[in-house]
């Protein structure tokens, strides 16, 4: 029996064989680490905030503005919830208000720096395009030349992450 690659659905079979011999060979996060040698340096909401503003304030300046960003310990990285975009409306003083808070799951408080910027860069990229269709992937590659491929190495990342952790 081949081995779950839950964060994988949907790929070739072909390259889902590649990425079981790497993770029987116990290479696939040194491979990673080969490819993303780039470590972040943001640990906290506030500077997950002013990474995320800056990205927005270069990329998307006629977007909603964002009231909170935050790291989330509670995202269920099982669900493929890596992070989220949320609109909460409020009525205040007779206006109806809107905030918007991004969330990034914690566990990229130790990825890789282009891995976390590519969960802000797909959650920011929902201010435009609420849908993951062609307009949303092609504003994400334009706010982050190669997108692509690092949404996939992040799923190796997530992959290899829940192998390490797994108890056996």
């Amino acid at each position: 029996m081949s081995t779950p690659l839950p964060f994988l659905t949907g790929y070739a079979e072909p390259l889902l064989a590649q990425v079981r011999e790497h993770l029987a060979a116990g290479t696939l996060g040194s491979s990673l680490a080969r490819r993303y040698p780039e470590a972040h340096l943001i640990r906290s909401d506030g500077a997950l905030y002013e990474h995320a503003s800056a990205l927005k304030a270069r990329y998307l300046r006629n977007a909603p503005a964002l009231s909170k960003v935050a790291f989330e310990g509670r995202l269920q990285i099982d669900h493929r919830a890596l992070g989220t975009l949320t609109s909460v409306s409020r009525v205040q003083g007779g206006k109806l208000t809107a905030k918007r808070e991004l969330r990034v799951a914690s566990l990229f408080k130790d990825a890789p720096a282009a891995m976390l910027d590519m969960i802000v860069v797909h959650e920011l990229a929902h201010l435009k395009e609420r849908e993951h269709n062609k307009p949303f992937y092609a504003l994400c590659d334009h706010m982050l030349p190669g997108y692509h491929q690092i949404e996939f190495d992040t799923r190796l990342y997530l992959t290899w992450r829940a192998q390490d952790a797994a108890p056996g």
